[in-house]
This record gives structure tokens, C-alpha cells and sequence, in this order.
């Protein structure tokens, strides 16, 4: 009984004292509201449910390993990007075969590109996304796994033009 809260004090001690080698402490992502599954689902919600969030998932486990592996995936700006796929993939998928819309606007200025990069980014999105949507197994794709290759295809347009979107 008295083992969960020892265990989740531990680990609460153990985050506050993870730090990359070559940055000053505390200027990393926080593990319990930025990372992990909490950061997914309640990345506009209040901070605690994040933190409740990645607590009673896995006792943070999954928040901390991506804090201190890989903290990029940790950006709010990507985190919030991938939210706004799948909340609006269907805008999205007409918008992008349109070449230009709203939804698209919307999606590149979260994820930090400046207005100037868009239209480079929503080409190299529309040539990865006519692969995609071509593929004989596109069809039977979740709406999770289609909105997974959309964000994959525009981490890629991003890639392209990186000086152009914050990180």
C-alpha cells in the first residue's frame, strides 16, 4: 500500500535532478508536463492533468525515458502539431490537395514556421502525401495511422526548410 507513493516520490526526485550534460539545469523539458503521454492528450489542457496524466499511465516512466533519451520529443510545438493533425486530418488531406486552406495555415504556424516557408512545406507534403493516399493499403488505415503518415510527410517539409520553423 505504501509502496505507490514511495515510488512516485522517488521518481518525482529522480526528474527533478535529470539534466542534459551541456545545459544548464532546469532548462530542459519537465517530464511530467511536457513529455510523454500526459503532454499528448492535454497539451491545452491545465498542467496537472498532464502530470496526473503520466503518473497514473506508468508512474511517469514513459514521460521521463522520453525527457532524458530523446527531449525533442518533448517540444510542445510538435506535440501541439500532432493534436492538430489528427483533430482536423480531414481539412487537412482536402486542403492539401487543394494546395493551400485555413487548416494548413493553421498546422505550420503551431508547429513555428514562418509564413514565408508554407508554401514549400505544403508542396513537399502534397508529393509525399500522393504516395501515401495511392497505396492500395491506404484504405484500410486507421485514422491514427493516416494522420500519422500526414505528420510524417510534414515533419519531412519541415526538415526542408528548417531555418524557417522554430524547433
Amino acid at each position: 500500500m505504501l509502496k505507490f507513493p514511495v515510488i512516485a516520490y522517488a521518481l518525482l526526485c529522480v526528474a527533478t535532478s535529470v539534466s542534459a550534460a551541456d545545459k544548464p539545469v532546469g532548462s530542459g523539458p519537465n517530464p511530467y508536463s511536457d513529455c510523454g503521454i500526459g503532454a499528448a492528450l492535454f497539451s491545452e489542457g491545465p498542467v496537472w492533468a498532464a502530470v496526473t496524466s503520466n503518473v497514473i499511465w506508468d508512474i511517469g516512466s514513459t514521460a521521463l525515458t522520453s525527457a532524458t533519451m530523446s527531449p525533442e520529443t518533448c517540444n510542445g510545438s510538435k506535440v501541439k502539431t500532432a493534436q492538430f493533425i489528427i483533430d482536423n486530418y480531414d481539412n487537412l488531406a482536402e486542403e492539401t490537395a487543394l494546395g493551400q486552406g485555413e487548416h494548413l495555415t493553421a498546422m505550420l504556424t503551431v508547429r513555428g514556421c514562418q509564413a514565408s516557408a508554407h508554401p514549400t512545406i505544403v508542396q513537399s507534403i502534397r508529393k509525399d502525401m500522393v504516395g501515401n493516399v495511392t497505396a492500395a493499403s491506404y484504405s484500410t488505415l486507421s485514422d491514427v495511422e493516416k494522420a500519422t503518415q500526414y505528420y510524417q510527410a510534414m515533419d519531412a517539409g519541415v526538415a526542408s526548410v528548417a531555418d524557417s520553423c522554430s524547433a
